[in-house]
């Protein structure tokens, strides 16, 4: 009897994720995938497109959680997912990252008594002012299985003592952007677009609450990305959160370069066609390491360190970058069927 695995999504990186394990689910015929869209990302341009784009799904049930306050919209999310769960009767819970769904789902699991498996666990930036860094920690310890994508993270788990169902695994992010890099060379224009040539310009993004919740901060990291578009234009596709924003403190975008939210694809091709990446996400740290583009974090710190110390990435407020060298924990691209595969072995 094929075993049920329901996989919760709500937020950007989490599409693009579970889009590179989804396909491998074609080879693993005794598991069947059943898709959880939280809604945490309700607008269109920001998570429909990557559905289409990127061969997910679509998912079974649509929650349409978002808006609200973090324990709100967590609260709101576990209530609805509980009842999924008591309805499908999944033999595992997987989710991805770090979200609000993330924690929402691991919870709503647990309760019931349904093994979790995370993908991407074990990162920590070992700031517990980020409410991503609280979801992640709590997400890992009441998983049952925990996919870690590097070393560090592993060694994270073992310090808080998490030692068992712990499997090194690479990065499932390296297959989705090998599968959109290509796909993006044929399908996307973005650059004739936005009248960009190649290696001329700079991309950008900007959406974290510690750089948008304030007017102080958000006025920081504007300014210093206005001086950086005077060296090299700077493409901003401009995040719901950020532009409510800028409008909300007053605030302007002159000499950036602006555009809509972009899907997955010209993402893939502006990353890949850019100069350097300025960024306050996560996943496009590592993107850039996987096109080979400078990356500056628009943070204090990170999770990805292997990206700082193989000299790719720095931090903004970090002068200099360290001798470069290439990052081997990342995997072969492959990760995605290292994970089914665990998974299919934990459920027998």
């Amino acid at each position: 009897m094929s075993k049920k695995i329901l996989t919760i999504v709500g937020a950007r990186p989490q599409f693009i994720k579970a889009a590179a394990v989804s396909r491998a689910f074609l080879d693993f015929p005794d598991m069947t995938e059943i898709m959880v869209h939280t809604g945490q990302h309700f607008d269109a341009d920001m998570s429909d497109i990557f559905f289409d784009e990127l061969d997910i799904p679509k998912p079974v049930h649509s929650l349409n959680v978002n808006g609200g306050g973090h324990g709100e919209m967590t609260g709101r999310m576990l209530e609805k997912l509980e009842r999924v769960m008591l309805d499908e009767k999944p033999d595992m819970v997987l989710i991805y990252g770090d979200t609000n769904s993330t924690l929402a789902g691991a919870l709503a699991a647990v309760k019931l008594l349904i093994p979790v498996a995370h993908i991407e666990a074990g990162l920590r930036s070992f700031n517990r002012a980020m409410p991503e860094e609280i979801n992640r920690v709590m997400a890992d310890h009441v998983s049952t299985l925990l996919f870690c994508p590097t070393q560090s993270a592993v060694d994270n788990l073992n310090a808080e003592g998490i030692t068992q169902g712990v499997f090194k695994v690479g990065d499932v992010m390296f297959d989705a952007t090998n599968f959109a890099t290509q796909k993006a060379q044929e399908s996307s224009s973005i650059l004739e677009k936005l009248g960009l040539r190649e290696g001329g310009y700079a991309v950008s993004t900007l959406h974290r609450a510690e750089n948008t919740d304030t007017c102080e901060n958000l006025t920081r990291v504007l300014n210093w990305l206005k001086d950086k578009a005077k060296e090299c234009p700077v493409v901003l596709p401009l995040h719901p959160r950020t532009r409510g924003a800028a409008e909300r403190f007053g605030l302007n975008f002159d000499g950036l370069t602006l555009c809509d939210p972009v899907g997955y694809l010209d993402m893939a091709k502006l990353l890949s066609a850019s100069k350097a990446v300025y960024t306050d996400s996560g996943g496009l740290q590592k993107e850039a390491y996987f096109h080979k583009k400078p990356c500056v974090t628009l943070r204090d710190e990170t999770e990805w360190v292997e990206t700082i110390e193989c000299g790719w990435n720095r931090l903004w407020k970090v002068c200099d970058y360290k001798e470069r060298k290439d990052i081997d924990e990342y995997g072969d691209g492959r990760a995605s069927h290292v994970i089914l595969q665990a998974i299919q072995d934990y459920l027998g």
